[in-house]
């Protein structure tokens, strides 16, 4: 014959509580804990920052390099992005005429976009 076998839990109420109200609050499953609490939390907000910092500081640099190219006027040194050095002849909204060469005068038009740096006092010092 097969035997059926009955298994019964029973719960002890917890002092301070009574009756079975008591008793289904302490057989209640535990919960995990909230997403913000849980162990990875420091690596996404590590993560978070330095995306933030890294496109805060490349912005900065960009709103610098447009207010350069923005500031551009005639008899400027400049340094184009092919490495060339030139002074600065004519400027246009869009291009900006650069003298490369003065034994032949020698002249070149270039975009805006086109210019590296603008070559400082600080600049020639330190090349001599």
């Amino acid at each position: 014959m097969d035997e059926i076998a009955i298994v019964a839990q029973t719960t002890v109420p917890t002092a301070g509580t009574t009756g079975a109200a008591g008793g289904a609050a302490a057989t209640r499953p535990t919960q995990d804990p909230p997403f913000w609490a849980g162990p990875m939390m420091p690596f996404i907000l590590l993560i978070i920052l330095m995306y933030v910092f890294m496109f805060r500081s490349k912005k900065g640099q960009e709103k610098k390099r447009q207010d350069l190219i923005n500031s551009l006027k005639k008899g400027d040194e400049v340094q184009t992005i092919g490495g060339e050095f030139g002074r600065v002849m004519e400027t246009r909204d869009d291009r900006i005429l650069v003298k490369v060469d003065e034994s032949s005068n020698t002249k070149i038009w270039y975009a805006r976009s086109a210019i590296h740096r603008v070559v400082g006092a600080g600049d020639k010092a330190e090349t001599k």
